[in-house]
Parts: structure tokens; sequence; C-alpha cells
């Protein structure tokens, strides 16, 4: 898995049930709200700030998920997407990516085509048992709970990144 982790260039992320808890909020007026963690925020953060691609692509349509990816400086975000595999498509022929240099987390059976064509696949350790059984990485921590931390920061370890960021912040004394 290190050697998958070493290739990535861009990191894709569904939304429900891996960067949220997957519970979905709805008031009594049908405004929907979500929760995130701030420590998946925290790495995602610092990964596109030293140069990882990252990319949100989800089923489901929300403002809320526009407006966090905007504060994460996230610029490739697709909601409402049927066809995962074409939007990927898509983003990696904008890029130059191949599918050898894409990490995807998911959660759930919808993102079964994301998982099987990634370079390297993660999970939240409550996805589906599907789902857990063909990633190579599985979160120790649920989705919503730090579960995109654990793998986006494995992915910057590997790739001497998370280095540059302790160091950063270590010279901030």
């Amino acid at each position: 898995m290190r050697e998958k982790a070493r290739r990535i260039k861009i990191i894709v992320l569904d939304v429900d049930g891996t960067l949220t808890d997957g519970k979905l909020y709805v008031d009594n007026n049908g405004v929907e709200t979500k929760a995130f963690n701030a420590k998946d925020g925290m790495a995602i953060a610092q990964g596109i700030k030293y140069g990882m691609k990252v990319a949100i692509v989800t089923g489901k349509n929300s403002q809320i998920v526009k407006a966090r990816a905007q504060e994460l400086g996230i610029e490739e975000v697709h909601q409402k997407v049927s066809n995962k595999i074409k939007v990927l498509d898509e983003i990696l022929e904008k890029y130059g990516f191949t599918y050898e240099e894409t990490a995807y987390m998911g959660d759930d059976i919808n993102d079964i085509p994301a998982i099987m064509r990634a370079g390297m696949s993660g999970a939240p350790s409550d996805s589906s048992n599907d789902i857990l059984q063909m990633v190579d990485f599985r979160a120790s921590s649920k989705g919503g709970k730090g579960a995109v931390r654990e793998f986006v920061e494995y992915i910057l370890r590997e790739n001497g990144i998370w280095d540059k960021v302790l160091d950063d912040y270590r010279s901030k004394r």
C-alpha cells in the first residue's frame, strides 16, 4: 500500500458517510444540514497547500458541501452525480492524471466503480462490509469522525508532505 500511496496526485472523496457521518439532518422547513470534522478539513487543506489535488464527487446536491469545499480550497466539487466514473474521467483528463495516481475514499456500494479503478482506495470503518472487503485502506475512524484525516494524512506522509506541514507549524513557535 505504501507504493500505491506514493503515486497519488489527486484524492477524490465521497461526502455522505465519508466526509460526514452519513446522517441527513432535515428541519421542519426542509432545510438540510451536515456536520463535517475539523480534523478531516485540516488534513485536506494542508494537502492542497502543498500541491495535492483534492476533489469531491457526490450523488447529492448541497450548498453546505459547496461552502465547505470552498473553505478548504477544494476546486473540484461535483454534486448530483449519478455516474461517478464519467466525472472522474473528466477530472483526470483535465489534470493529466491516471487512475493509478488517484486515491478514492467512499463508504457504500455506489462507490464500487471508483474504488475498483482507483490506484489506492479507502473507506471509513463504518462503511458497508462489501466496501471494507475491497479497499486498500480501512480507517479506524468512522465517516465524519476523522476517517478522511487518516486517509489523507497517510497519503501525505508517504509523499513526504506531512513532514513539511509539521515543520511549518514547528517554525511558528
